[in-house]
């Protein structure tokens, strides 16, 4: 569908709720760097928030990324729930969402997102490690038990059995689609 201005310059009424949903309903955060800020040599380290955990630095075909959590503050109505910072960060920008870590031993998981879907993964600690959920389990160590921090967490199975959690649980994940859909 062609989109064409209106005389007056006012974008379509259909268009124009949807703009303005998506910007009130975003969720996440993207700084881009300045030309001048992408050189090599300069590390984002600096710019890093207070009390900032590294739990994923690697190369990829996107260049270096570097994934940490910060600011981590318990929900007061829900008991071993958490919300937390979430920082992404490539060569040229980042990008903070606020993320949800479940640490009850019956139901484990992450809530994630954007604003037009909402990415529910049931976790189970102690269990098997595939890169489809290995930043999932980082995160919820990093979270739940934060002296296991940055830690590979398919060496954690021991230590999540002696915690409670029994390594048999399913993995799943829902996928809820908000406004704008």
């Amino acid at each position: 569908m062609l989109i064409r201005p209106r005389p007056s310059g006012a974008l379509p009424l259909r268009l124009a709720g949807a703009l303005s949903m998506a910007l009130l309903a975003a969720s996440s955060l993207v700084v881009a760097w300045p030309a001048a800020a992408q050189d090599d040599s300069r590390s984002n380290a600096e710019s890093r928030p207070v009390g900032f955990k590294v739990l994923l630095d690697k190369v990829t075909h996107r260049g270096r990324e570097v994934v940490g959590i910060y600011g981590l503050v318990s929900e007061p109505a829900q008991p071993g729930m958490w919300r937390v910072q979430v920082w992404e960060e490539l060569d040229d920008r980042v990008t903070v969402a606020t993320d949800k870590i479940g640490c009850s031993l019956s139901s484990p998981m992450r809530i994630t997102g954007t604003a037009r879907r909402l990415i529910i993964r049931e976790l189970n600690p102690g269990g098997v490690i595939t890169p489809a959920n290995r930043l999932d389990h980082l995160m919820w160590w990093a979270v739940c038990v934060p002296a296991e921090a940055g830690k590979d967490p398919a060496s954690l199975g021991p230590l999540a059995r002696q915690l409670g959690y029994s390594g048999r649980l399913p993995e799943r994940e829902q996928v809820v689609l908000g406004p704008g859909r």
